[in-house]
């Protein structure tokens, strides 16, 4: 029961029990709170008070797409590309989409191609808000209404997009669609039962703004090291600084800001993906160290349930075909006590299986509902196997993070082209 246990709380993990029970209890009083007396708030920002900025390198088949994607919503003048050493047609077909384009060479990152074009163009003092758009992400037909709302309490300065997988980005083969189907669940449960929770106003306490679709309160870029040295990615260290300097609170909704994104369809492009994303979180907390604060101590919480998880996925299939193995050799050995019947005894088959297996597929049960998607209840029978995966990507990342800095010069994945797409809303 022991062994059952401990293998429950690492798969599901302690923090996502937690948080989901803040975020219920945000639910639940937000319906309470309907009618009554609210808190003091201003009116939000209008949309054309958002320049929308999009980070290119080579993304010439899904470029004017996503500047389509936020000019239909706001006039193309608020939409600046900057076009980091791409060697194809991205700067041509955004400047020819109606974009202010800002040409950079060589590649410098993505850091510094957005540092370099709100710089360049003095987007801070003429906008109100900053979006920061990934060239391969389009926003929901209502990004706006649902985000911009959330900026009517003064002290959010931030609002964390939310991600999805573009509905219409699924490829023929049978391992592109386990690996995009795996990515859209882990975003259900990163967002749904951890980030809402970790938003509510009294906690503030969520790890990342991703860089791929969310906003900024502009009078805040200039107290941010956007492109500090040595840091794979940018959006880990822009949401530390956040925490840091006490700039103010990051506001996150499941319903709210969402956007679709062209996620890697190929273990390879995921591996290098999720790779990297992973040394980016490593080296901002590496780079930041411990401080005083409630978000720290989450922080504190949920790496160290990180890593107990990581190191459990990475040891249960061994530890599953040790116990098993143990099993046949004691139902062979009689009733006398033998070292295969204490190596069963200390990791019971049943319990090693039952406690990783079962609460990862009620997840995806939980993600099915969520979704309405029946088709998660099939690929949930693999995604342990990615799983195990994200753990070796996790602590190989981890060994990296406290090797050589890293330049931050970037490559994107193989896109697709893609269609202007409706989401299907969850």
């Amino acid at each position: 029961m022991t062994t059952f246990l401990i293998a429950v709380l690492l798969t599901i993990g302690l923090n996502t029990i937690v948080w989901t029970l803040v975020g219920a209890a945000r639910v639940l009083t937000a319906r309470l709170e309907r009618g009554s007396p609210v808190a003091r708030t201003t009116a939000p920002p209008s949309r054309d008070q958002v320049a929308v900025v999009v980070a290119a390198h080579n993304e010439q088949l899904v470029i004017s797409k996503t500047i389509a994607s936020a000019a239909g919503m706001l006039p193309v003048e608020n939409v600046f590309v900057v076009s980091d050493g791409s060697t194809d047609a991205t700067a041509d077909i955004a400047a020819a989409a109606g974009a202010t384009v800002l040409e950079l060479h060589p590649n410098r990152g993505k850091a510094s191609a957005l540092a370099a074009v709100i710089e360049e163009f003095d987007l801070a003092a003429r906008f109100e808000l900053v979006l920061l758009l990934d060239a391969d992400t389009q926003l929901a037909p209502d990004y706006f209404d649902t985000g911009l709302p959330l900026f009517s309490d003064p002290s959010v300065v931030a609002v964390a997009g939310r991600a999805t997988t573009l509905p219409d980005a699924h490829p023929s083969s049978l391992a592109g669609r386990i690996v995009l189907a795996y990515r859209e669940r882990v975003y259900i449960a990163m967002q749904y039962f951890l980030k809402f929770g970790q938003a509510a106003s009294r906690v503030n306490a969520v790890t990342i703004v991703p860089g791929f679709a969310s906003m900024y309160r502009s009078r805040i870029l200039a107290d941010i090291d956007i492109a500090a040295a040595g840091l794979t990615i940018e959006d880990y260290n822009m949401t530390f600084e956040v925490h840091a300097k006490k700039l103010g609170r990051i506001a996150f909704h499941p319903h709210a800001a969402i956007a679709l994104t062209q996620d890697p369809d190929t273990l390879k492009d995921y591996a290098k993906q999720v790779g990297r994303w992973n040394l980016g979180f490593w080296q901002t907390v590496r780079r930041h160290g411990p401080h005083l604060g409630t978000f720290w101590v989450v922080l504190g919480f949920f790496i160290a349930e990180l890593l107990a998880s990581s190191i459990l996925m990475l040891a249960f299939f061994p530890l599953l075909a040790t116990s098993l193995t143990g099993a046949a050799i004691d139902l062979n050995d009689g009733p006398d006590p033998t070292v295969a019947s204490a190596l069963v005894a200390i990791l019971p088959p049943l319990a090693i299986a039952l406690g990783v297996l079962l609460p990862d597929y009620l997840l995806t049960v939980a993600v099915a509902i969520i979704t309405r998607r029946p088709a998660f209840l099939v690929w949930g029978a693999v995604f342990p196997l990615l799983r195990t995966l994200d753990a070796f990507l996790c602590l190989r990342a981890l060994g990296r993070a406290f090797g050589p800095t890293t330049s931050g010069t970037w490559t994107s994945p193989e896109r697709r082209s893609v269609h202007q797409v409706d989401p299907v809303r969850t």
